[in-house]
């Protein structure tokens, strides 16, 4: 059985099969010790993302350290509001804070993931790797399409068109727009340079 924690781009944890290729965590444990969730949905305002496999490293998932959580991709995980891990992806957390201290950027980015600003935008205004949601669907934005979001991958594309929603938190939509690429997941490689 799949255990609730499988984040979907509202930042929302599910049981689904499918675990994706990215994990993380948000600062800690939140889990009871029957590995099922009470109300509380992070342990601390340092949520990250982490290879899923580092160094030969097994650990329990929903053991008695962390909160283990799966996304799609990091497309998925920048979405919920979790960053690059300073241990399993030290090249790519020194890129996306580009001299900022974590400490610093947690802080800005749980006020935003507390109190998103939320808004429709042409979608030709924002940058790969943001996500939006049109008609109650997440769609990320990737060589000038929309791609459907789905916890086993990305499953089709649409022409850009206005969003109801942006999704991904500002500081993030910030740091895509310097340049920063993030990990997709592999059903989003059909649609490169189309």
């Amino acid at each position: 059985m799949a255990l609730q924690n499988r984040v979907d781009p509202w930042g929302q944890l599910h049981a689904v099969a499918e675990r994706g290729t990215m994990m993380g965590n948000r600062g800690g444990k939140f889990h009871r010790e029957d590995k099922t969730l009470g109300k509380r949905r992070w342990a601390s305002r340092q949520w990250i993302c982490c290879e899923l496999h580092f160094r030969g490293r097994h650990r329990e998932v929903m053991g008695p350290a962390y909160t283990e959580l799966f996304f799609l991709d990091e497309v998925t995980a920048l979405r919920a509001g979790h960053r690059p891990c300073w241990e399993c992806l030290r090249a790519e957390a020194k890129v996306f804070l580009g001299g900022e201290k974590a400490g610093a950027f947690d802080r800005r980015l749980h006020e935003e993931r507390l109190n998103p600003s939320h808004r429709g935008e042409l979608v030709n205004e924002l940058v790969n790797g943001v996500m939006v949601e049109i008609e109650t669907q997440a769609y990320a934005m990737k060589s000038n399409r929309l791609l459907r979001w789905s916890f086993g991958g990305y499953v089709d594309a649409i022409p850009l068109r206005k969003a109801d929603k942006v999704l991904t938190p500002p500081s993030i939509i910030a740091i895509l727009a310097k340049g920063y690429k993030p990990r997709w997941h592999s059903s989003a490689l059909q649609w490169d340079g189309t």
